[in-house]
């Protein structure tokens, strides 16, 4: 299935996504060391994930045309709308009305929106095409469970 925008979210200035204790030690993926209990700070995911809160969106992904990209059903997926989109980035784009995640590129020929699975083909965009580029693909989250 096609990778389309399910579901959007505004951030607001003064909103709070989610606050947790950073702790001093790291999480080892390979053997484990000593745990420590010190905590160095809290940490708000609007610092780790938002750069521009007043231009910045969250969508909800559904299907699996972008998992090459490491961006799977269900990802929650961050946007910042002020960032002008270049070749290679991946973008949210309004396609014949309806948004979409891809890679865009552009080339001499011209722009596409290209997914990261090899059973879909690139969206090749005409100046004809009703296409707008919504934004920027600046992070993504996803629960493990």
């Amino acid at each position: 299935m096609e990778a389309k925008i399910t579901k959007v979210a505004a951030v607001s200035e003064n909103s709070t996504v989610a606050e947790a204790n950073l702790f001093t030690s790291q999480a080892a993926a390979g053997f484990p060391s000593v745990g420590d209990d010190s905590v160095e700070e809290t940490m708000d995911l609007n610092d780790l994930l938002v750069d521009n809160p007043t231009a910045t969106f969250f969508v909800k992904v559904a299907g699996d045309s972008m998992e090459g990209a490491r961006i799977f059903d269900g990802d929650i997926l961050v946007i910042n709308r002020s960032l002008n989109p270049q070749s290679g980035n991946l973008v949210i784009a309004a396609v014949n009305g309806e948004l979409v995640v891809k890679r865009l590129h552009k080339t001499a020929a011209g722009m596409s929106l290209v997914s990261e699975n090899e059973a879909y083909e690139p969206i090749l965009l005409e100046e004809s095409d009703d296409c707008f580029i919504w934004g920027v693909v600046t992070g993504s989250a996803r629960k493990l469970s």
